[in-house]
């Protein structure tokens, strides 16, 4: 029996410790299996009661929506990002709500003043670029400064030089909004400032850092009161006694103030000087030097020269004022070792760049360099003896500056040369006493030269001024290089003449340089200097004439100069008028005072200073005369239209002015002489003025001026009687012509013809000839047109010949409202009696000229006249 075959057994599997998985590569392997899960999810929570931006609503918030409070507290975060963050959202802040920084100032400076000594460099320039851009320009101000300045002395002693750097960077920032904070904390910035230059040699490495430095070195210092005007002054006597005793206190204060700060200058100006030695190489290479070594050693210059300025300067005060002996200053220049490190590492090194191998930049960097060594050159070479090849080298750069040498052979520009002239031509006097012959005519030549060549708008127009006062009349008195030397005397001819028409040049848009010219011209008056050319005497006309020429030729700059300035030109003129007033320059004068838009007082001044003139024996009396008299003649009140004279508020007021200027004309020819001497001189010239008709203002002012002179009986001539007769029948009818009747105000009607008839009647009652003859010419003027009216079919030619009717019965009516003028023209009834017929006649007239109005009128006025011939009989 076959056996069947057992099943076959399934092979058992083997059991795997570690499967081992292929990974693609780049793949990110999967998390492990028993990792836990750390993950937590949440739902928001909103409650709407308790939003933040609830509690900030009606606070002023940055872009970012922080208030100024979380800004505040953010900038002491220990992150330096978010403290950067802070300022810049301030800033953001402010600009947009400057109210903030107004309302809390005191508590941002006490927060933010932290900062100035911040780690981190960018922190450090957004707190400085959040002061300068807004915390400063709005509220710069004691109290603020010193809640600042512990911090800034703080931060100037770190140890870290970035850190001490942000210190003098951020005080030149407070010291530029804030001049005065130099001076109250003088002594200890000087100090850091040696400090951090002396002991820290960083600018052979990094010129920037030295750069930032020795800038507010050189700010700091040009603060210093360098300037001696206050001491010249107290010594020329300007001051009077309570001003001099406030000046000698407060200068005794100052000194107090600055008693140690000379002592620090000696130091800072030796350590400068070794620190200018160390750029000396640089100085004298091929190419020159970069920017920020020009900077640095133009800092050096300038810090150099305002220290020499200061010492100098309280070493003069020091010679004039007393300080107590309990305060301990030293007030000595500097010493022999720094005068001779001055001399030699400094001085001696004229001029930079002496080959001249350069061009464009290089050229101004090196003559800017030259300018402020030639400076410190001029302030030291008075008490420093320097060696006389030195002395020559800086004496040519003088001239050349001067006279323009140096810009026309390099590329510098115009300002820079300008610059240095106006800082170099204060010494221009001293030099002219102090240097040799040769010398002081190049200089003399050169200054000339470039006071010629000053354009009105420059600035060393005053400069020059000042120099040709200096040289001219210092002291107040005239005093020259020497008395003999025609040539000193040739320039300053040259420069009296030349200020004349400088003064043209001027015109009216530069009043302050006018005005020093002015001054000048007076001062030079004073002491008899004005030695004046023909063209001096034009110039002068020309700049009072305010009519020069035709068409487009202006005139004069006198008229249009403010009036501090115009008195300073009268005042001026009195001493002109001594050897130069002919009748050109009095037709000038004339012109000027006729001038409609000048001022009536500087009118008036102009009157009084030729009288006082005249008075001193300047002006003969034929030309004041002249004077006088053109100018009452000329005067214009009426338009050249033709307006009646009360229609024009403009033409009221120069009627006010003639009647003023009338009045001061009669006043100066009351003092001329005895009034009948006068008027036997001027009779003849007034009576041709009558004979040409002049305006109703200019006649009376003429007749006003007669009766000032004239007296009673008349010494008038039979020859002027009759042409006095000839003229005032029409002056009287144009009065009533020229100011309309006002019933309703008839007194000021009547107040205001009076000023008119006045002198009128004033004549009348001297000359009963006048009036006999004056009334007989207005009868006769009645019968021709009484009889033209009933002739003459013209209605246009009737109308005009009954208002002269109206205006005669009118002119004999206001005559008989005077009681004194009554019994004058008693004597003269018959030719009123006749004038009245006349009057009466034409009431019945049949003519067709003479309408129902016009006869009404004549009846009215007929009746008034009958009235008044009725009452003569009574007298």
């Amino acid at each position: 029996m076959v056996r069947s075959k057992a099943p076959a057994k399934k092979q058992q599997k083997k059991g795997i410790d570690f499967k081992k998985i292929k990974r693609k590569l780049g793949r990110k392997l999967p998390p492990p299996k028993n990792a836990t899960n750390t993950e937590i999810k949440s739902k928001a929570i909103i409650l709407p009661e308790q939003s933040v931006g609830a509690e900030k609503s009606g606070l002023a918030t940055s872009k970012k929506g922080l208030t100024l409070k979380e800004l505040l507290q953010q900038t002491s975060h220990h992150n330096a990002k978010v403290r950067k963050d802070a300022l810049h959202g301030i800033e953001d802040l402010f600009r947009h709500h400057p109210a903030e920084l107004q309302s809390h100032k005191c508590a941002i400076i006490e927060k933010l003043r932290e900062r100035i000594r911040d780690d981190e460099e960018s922190v450090r320039d957004a707190f400085c670029a959040l002061f300068k851009s807004k915390i400063f320009p709005a509220c710069i101000e004691g109290p603020m400064v010193s809640l600042l300045m512990p911090y800034i002395f703080s931060a100037m002693a770190e140890s870290a030089i970035d850190v001490r750097l942000m210190a003098f960077k951020f005080f030149h920032l407070v010291v530029e909004y804030y001049p005065p904070t130099f001076s109250l904390y003088a002594e200890k910035i000087l100090e850091n400032y040696k400090d951090i230059i002396q002991k820290n040699h960083f600018y052979v490495q990094d010129k920037s850092k030295l750069k930032v430095a020795l800038s507010g070195l050189a700010h700091c210092l040009s603060l210093l009161p360098c300037d001696e005007s206050d001491t010249e002054s107290q010594k020329k006597g300007n001051f009077q006694n309570e001003t001099l005793l406030a000046y000698e206190q407060d200068a005794a204060k100052e000194c107090v103030r600055f008693a140690h700060v000379p002592g620090r200058l000696k130091e800072i100006v030796g350590i400068l000087i070794n620190c200018f030695q160390d750029f000396i190489p640089l100085i004298h290479a091929p190419r020159g030097f970069d920017e920020k070594s020009y900077d640095c050693i133009r800092h050096i210059l300038c810090s150099i020269s305002y220290a020499i300025k200061f010492s100098i300067r309280r070493y003069i005060q020091r010679q004039t004022i007393c300080l107590p002996a309990s305060v301990d200053v030293t007030l000595m220049i500097l010493d022999q070792d720094i005068a001779s490190m001055l001399s030699k590492k400094l001085l001696g090194s004229f001029p930079l760049n002496p080959e001249n191998n350069l061009s464009g930049k290089g050229d101004e960097r090196y003559f800017v360099l030259n300018s402020v060594l030639t400076e410190i050159f001029l302030e030291v070479s008075e008490w420093s003896h320097l060696p006389t090849d030195l002395c020559n080298r800086f004496l040519e750069f003088i001239e050349n500056t001067l006279l323009g040498k140096i810009t026309r052979s390099n590329r510098i520009r115009k300002s820079s040369q300008e610059k240095t002239s106006l800082a170099l031509l204060p010494f221009v006097p001293k030099l002219i006493l102090r240097v040799d012959p040769d010398w002081r005519d190049n200089l003399l030549q050169a200054f000339t030269i470039a006071f010629n060549d000053c354009k009105p708008e420059s600035p060393l127009t005053l400069a020059c001024i000042s120099i040709v006062r200096d040289v001219i009349i210092p002291n107040g008195d005239i005093l020259y290089p020497s008395a003999s030397d025609s040539t000193v005397n040739n320039y300053q001819s040259a420069w009296v003449n030349k200020l004349p028409s400088l003064l043209n040049q001027l015109g009216d848009k530069y009043p302050l340089s006018t005005q020093a010219v002015l001054q000048l011209l007076l001062d030079l008056g004073r002491v008899g200097c004005l030695n004046a050319s023909p063209t001096f005497e034009e110039d002068i006309r020309n700049f009072f004439n305010p009519c020069q020429g035709e068409g487009d030729v202006s005139g004069g700059a006198f008229a249009s100069l403010p009036r501090e300035v115009q008195d300073l030109a009268l005042s001026f003129l009195y001493y002109f008028t001594i050897d130069n007033f002919s009748s050109p320059m009095l037709d000038s004068i004339v012109s000027c005072c006729l001038y409609p838009q000048l001022e009536q007082a500087v009118l008036y001044r102009i009157v009084e200073i030729l009288h006082t003139a005249y008075r001193a024996g300047y002006i003969q009396i034929t030309d004041h005369f002249s004077f006088l008299i053109t100018l009452i003649a000329r005067f214009k009140v009426v338009s050249e239209k033709g307006q009646l004279a009360m229609e024009c508020n403009v033409q009221e007021t120069y009627r006010g002015t003639l009647k003023v200027l009338t009045n001061l004309v009669c006043s100066c020819l009351s003092e001329m002489g005895d009034g009948s001497l006068v008027l036997q001189i001027l009779e003849k010239v007034l009576l041709e003025q009558i004979i040409l008709k002049p305006a109703l203002d200019n006649g009376c002012a003429i007749l006003r001026m007669i009766c000032a002179l004239d007296s009673k009986p008349t010494r008038l001539s039979e020859s002027s009687i009759a042409t006095l007769s000839d003229f005032l029948p029409g002056y009287l009818i144009e009065i009533v012509n020229c100011i309309p009747e006002d019933k309703e105000n008839s007194y000021q009607y009547n107040q205001t013809c009076l000023y008119y008839l006045v002198p009128c009647y004033f004549l009348f009652d001297r000359s009963s000839k006048l009036t006999e003859q004056v009334l007989k010419r207005m009868q006769s003027m009645v019968s021709e047109n009484t009889q033209a009216l009933e002739s003459v079919q013209d209605k246009e030619s009737g109308q005009n010949s009954l208002k002269l009717i109206h205006c005669i019965v009118s002119v004999i009516l206001l005559m008989h409202n005077d009681v004194k003028v009554r019994k004058i023209i008693l004597s003269s009834k018959s030719e009123l009696d006749l004038i009245l017929q006349n009057v009466v006649s034409l009431q019945s007239s049949g003519s067709s000229s003479l309408t129902v109005e016009g006869k009404h009128m004549m009846k009215f006025k007929g009746e008034r006249l009958k009235f008044a011939c009725n009452s003569l009989l009574t007298l």
